[in-house]
């Protein structure tokens, strides 16, 4: 049994595909080596939890 041959729409949307997915890829890239780069500068990661933190506070003088 033969196949068809293909719709020249079927070629443009694969292009597109293509492009989606190479743009989904480095962004899903982006956003890990920013992760990395921000775990190993050691920096703390306290996110805001409704809590008051001694370190957070400003200190008199200030």
């Amino acid at each position: 049994m033969a196949f068809p041959p293909e719709h020249d729409l079927h070629k443009r949307r694969l292009g597109r595909n293509v492009g989606v997915a190479v743009t989904l890829g480095l962004f899903i890239l982006l956003v890990f080596a920013l992760t990395v780069v921000k775990v190993t500068r050691g920096d703390p990661m306290q996110a805001f939890d409704h809590t008051v933190r001694p370190e957070m506070a400003q200190k008199e003088g200030q």
